[in-house]
């Protein structure tokens, strides 16, 4: 679960998540938001992935609710991960990620009018 806790440490809102498994975990610790993208194009980089095949290249999928990041990225300190939407909503919290945090393109977009640039991010098992 993704808590947004406000200064008096209490829960303003709480989200099911999607995260990386044991190929590409997200790393424990504090992390910061750096920005937000509203309709982000997706660019498939097989470089980045450790699911990738051999015969994979670099692609880009323009902008919209079906793309792999769906209709917001919020950017994290640790390069190439984020905290992003999805075009299939069905499988939160039943999907690991390529390491990032994946939530449904409704609750990111509500994630995203509650944070800004700068927003720490903890990372807890």
């Amino acid at each position: 679960m993704l808590q947004v806790i406000g200064e008096d440490d209490r829960v303003l809102a709480s989200f099911p998540v999607s995260i990386g498994g044991a190929q590409d975990p997200l790393p424990l610790g504090r992390l910061r938001i750096t920005g937000a993208v509203k309709d982000p194009p997706f660019t498939y980089d097989p470089q980045l992935l450790r699911t990738a095949r051999p015969t994979d290249v670099k692609a880009t999928l323009p902008p919209g609710p079906n793309n792999p990041v769906g209709v917001m990225w919020l950017g994290l300190s640790k390069p190439h991960w984020g905290i992003h939407g999805t075009s299939e909503p069905g499988q939160m919290s039943r999907v690991e990620t390529n390491g990032c945090v994946r939530l449904t393109n409704w609750d990111v977009s509500r994630l995203a009018g509650l944070v800004r640039a700068g927003t720490p991010v903890e990372v807890r098992a």
